[in-house]
């Protein structure tokens, strides 16, 4: 039996950092939701286990135990076999999640595989904080330390642009950068079938936008070019970065932007896509 799963790219619409715990762990308040860009993920019987990365980002990717998909497999057993092929389609060390999902994805996989329960949240978490969100496919309310999930309902239907310099921006440096570590949390919102609801989320931020900028300047100028692009609703910069993304006010100004920035660019890695699908596999 062969089982393939997609691991989408995670977007952080909002990302507010609230605090901090004992740990020194960064408390976070953030609005998240799944795009149909992605990895592919597909697992097969074997006695041993391994790990094959492809695509277009697999080069520098590694397949040994200190790839997340390895640990993953781990968590859910420490001794059982399977052939894992990871197809990179996502730039790593990018703010989507990138290794997060494909952790996720892999789970998700092997729990079918192997008949084995799903890990609890709390498990996933200790994996890696962005894992428990790359579970579902909801627009989730995530708190804490990433812990702290509240699935809202499926994503609305939007179309996306994904854009990153290809530049890498380490989480550790950013997070350092950061001037102000107990901000405000997320302000209550109307249901994302308000009309209003995209004027509530550009009042959102992400604390860590500036803090990055501050680390690659580029960041700035691809947040300007998209924020300027016609039909352009709303960008902002996911995660850590060095990924933004912009939603547009439809399909045909997404993608004539993305081509647009495809040929002044082309540099860069820029992906359409929407938030709204119907599940993982």
């Amino acid at each position: 039996m062969t089982i393939k799963t997609f691991a989408p790219a995670k977007v952080n619409l909002s990302l507010h950092v609230t605090g901090q715990d004992s740990r020194g762990y960064h408390l976070l308040d953030s609005l998240v939701v799944m795009v149909d860009v992605g990895d592919h993920i597909t697992v097969a019987p074997s006695d041993r286990l391994t790990l094959d990365v492809t695509g277009p980002f697999a080069q520098g990717v590694p397949s040994d135990s200190s790839n997340l998909v390895i640990k993953a497999a781990r968590l859910l057993h420490p001794s059982k076999g399977a052939r894992i092929t990871l197809d990179k389609h996502l730039p790593p060390a990018s703010g989507i999640g990138g290794g997060s999902s494909d952790a996720a994805a892999t789970i998700r996989a092997l729990v079918r595989l192997w008949g084995l329960p799903m890990p609890s949240v709390q498990e996933l978490t200790l994996l890696g904080a962005d894992i428990p969100v790359c579970m579902s496919p909801f627009l989730t309310r995530m708190q804490g330390i990433g812990d702290q999930l509240d699935p809202i309902c499926p994503p609305p239907d939007l179309p996306i642009i994904l854009v990153n310099p290809r530049v890498e921006v380490p989480t550790s440096l950013v997070f350092s950068a950061l001037q102000c570590k107990t901000n405000r949390p997320m302000s209550t919102g109307p249901s994302h079938d308000d009309p209003s609801w995209l004027g509530w989320l550009s009042e959102q931020r992400n604390d860590l936008e500036q803090p990055a900028i501050s680390k690659a300047p580029v960041i700035a100028s691809v947040l300007e070019i998209l924020r300027n692009g016609p039909g352009c609703q709303l960008a902002r910069m996911s995660g850590s970065g060095a990924t933004c993304f912009a939603i547009m006010k439809d399909i045909a100004s997404r993608d004539a932007l993305a081509v647009k920035l495809s040929r002044l660019y082309p540099e860069w890695w820029v992906a359409t896509g929407k938030t709204c699908f119907q599940n993982f596999i």
